[in-house]
């Protein structure tokens, strides 16, 4: 059997995004499958510019990848208590598309944060989002990495064991939902 197909969303554009180096470490916790981080750089939703130009190419290319994957990690970065612009606004457009791309699809939501909580309002907030897409959000303990500035080695690994097993389970429980 082929390697199932991960998709990886970060609600963070910067490259040393602490949420880009959890989803990537999800990855690996998840084990051997086919990898793709979906481009979340997109323009800002408008409705006027759709009725105009349509929907954007890269929201379609977003789309086609939910769509041919397996499963979902989205790394929920939290900004002033609350979801990011950016995963927000991904969200907005791939509703703009036919399909419903996120429905039924096993998804887990992680996060990681500068503050204390690591992210909880944050995580919360882009499952209450993705309940309208009709995700399949796959239960277990919240992975919320906080502190995330100190969280993480040289090479990226996370300093926290208990975190780390967290990680591993929800990625575990995420393979066996697919299986």
């Amino acid at each position: 059997m082929a390697d199932p197909k991960l998709l990886l969303m970060s609600g963070s554009l910067r490259k040393g995004s602490y949420n880009r180096m959890l989803i990537i470490l999800a990855a690996r916790a998840f084990g051997s499958a086919e990898v793709t981080e979906g481009d979340l750089d997109l323009p800002l939703y408008n409705g006027d510019v759709e009725e105009v130009e349509g929907v954007p190419e890269k929201v379609h290319t977003l789309v086609e990848q939910i769509k041919a994957a397996d499963a979902i990690v989205i790394g929920a970065p939290e900004y002033n208590k609350g979801i990011t612009g950016v995963l927000k606004n991904a969200l907005d457009w791939i509703s703009r598309t036919p399909g419903w791309a996120l429905k039924d699809k096993p998804t887990v939501v992680v996060s990681a944060s500068a503050g204390r909580t690591g992210g909880e309002t944050s995580q919360f907030m882009t499952q209450h989002c993705l309940s309208q897409h009709q995700a399949r959000l796959i239960p277990g303990p919240a992975v919320c990495v906080a502190g995330a500035m100190d969280a993480f080695d040289e090479e990226g690994r996370l300093l926290d064991e208990t975190a780390q097993k967290l990680l591993n389970k929800r990625m575990q429980r995420l393979r066996e939902e697919i299986a």
